[in-house]
C-alpha cells in the first residue's frame, strides 16, 4: 500500500459522506435544483483560482528542476480541463466570467481557500501536495461511483460537466500527484500523522464545500 492509499483509508468516513451527499447524489441523478448548481459552479470557480495558486506555491518550493516541473504541468493540466470546462458552461449558465469573479466567496469557500493558502505557504511542498490531493481525487472517485447514475441523467449541463472527472485526461492528472508522493513515500513517511492530519482537514473541507452548496451558503451580514 503507498502513502496515498494509506492515507485514503484513514479517513474512509469522511469520503463515504462525500459520495453520498445529496448534493452530488442529486447532481449525477439530474435532480438538483438548477439554481444550486449555479450556485456551486461560482464558488467552485474562485476556489479553482486559488488553488492554482497554490501550486504555483508549491512548485516554488522545490529545489528539484524536475518536481517543479511536474507540479507546474499538474496546474496547467488542471486549468486545460476544468477551468476551461467551467468557461464553456458558464454562458449556459447565464452567468458571465466577469460576474463570477466578483461574487464573494462563501464563509466554508472563504475557509477551505485561506486552509490551503496558509498550508502551501507556510508547510513544506509535501504538505501542500497532500493538502491539494482530495480536491483532486474526490472528484475522481465520485464521478466513478455514480456513473451509472449519469446515464439516464436527463440534464445536458449535468453530464457535460461530469464527463470531464470521468475522461481519461483528469485521471491522468490524479494518478500523476498520486505518484509524486508515492515516490517519496518512505521519506514521507516520517511525518505521516502530520500528513494525515493535514489530509483529513482538507477531505473535510471538501465535504463542507459540497454542502455550503447545498444550502447555498451565504453571510450572516
Amino acid at each position: 500500500m503507498g502513502l496515498t492509499d494509506e492515507l485514503r483509508a484513514r479517513v474512509y468516513d469522511i469520503w463515504r459522506a462525500i459520495l453520498t451527499h445529496p448534493f452530488v447524489v442529486e447532481l449525477f441523478r439530474g435532480t438538483l435544483p438548477l439554481e444550486k448548481f449555479r450556485f456551486y459552479v461560482i464558488q467552485d470557480y474562485n476556489y479553482l483560482i486559488t488553488l492554482t495558486k497554490c501550486q504555483a506555491l508549491i512548485a516554488s518550493k522545490f529545489d528539484d528542476p524536475a518536481l517543479m516541473r511536474e507540479v507546474l504541468e499538474l496546474a496547467l493540466a488542471d486549468v486545460s480541463t476544468e477551468l476551461e470546462n467551467y468557461n464553456k458552461l458558464l454562458s449556459r449558465l447565464g452567468l458571465s466570467l466577469e460576474y463570477v469573479v466578483k461574487v464573494r466567496p462563501s464563509p466554508t469557500n472563504t475557509a477551505y481557500m485561506n486552509y490551503l493558502l496558509s498550508t502551501c505557504s507556510l508547510g513544506s511542498a509535501w504538505e501542500g501536495l497532500v493538502a491539494i490531493l482530495p480536491c483532486y481525487w474526490t472528484y475522481l472517485e465520485i464521478a466513478q461511483s455514480h456513473v451509472d447514475d449519469l446515464r439516464g441523467n436527463p440534464m445536458d449541463v449535468y453530464r457535460e460537466w461530469a464527463m470531464v472527472y470521468l475522461s481519461s485526461e483528469y485521471r491522468g492528472i490524479v494518478e500523476r500527484l498520486r505518484r509524486i508522493i508515492d515516490e517519496h513515500g518512505d521519506y514521507l513517511g516520517r511525518d505521516f500523522d502530520k500528513l494525515l492530519s493535514i489530509f483529513r482537514q482538507a477531505s473535510v473541507y471538501e465535504y463542507m464545500f459540497w454542502d455550503m452548496a447545498y444550502r447555498q451558503e451565504g453571510w450572516p451580514i
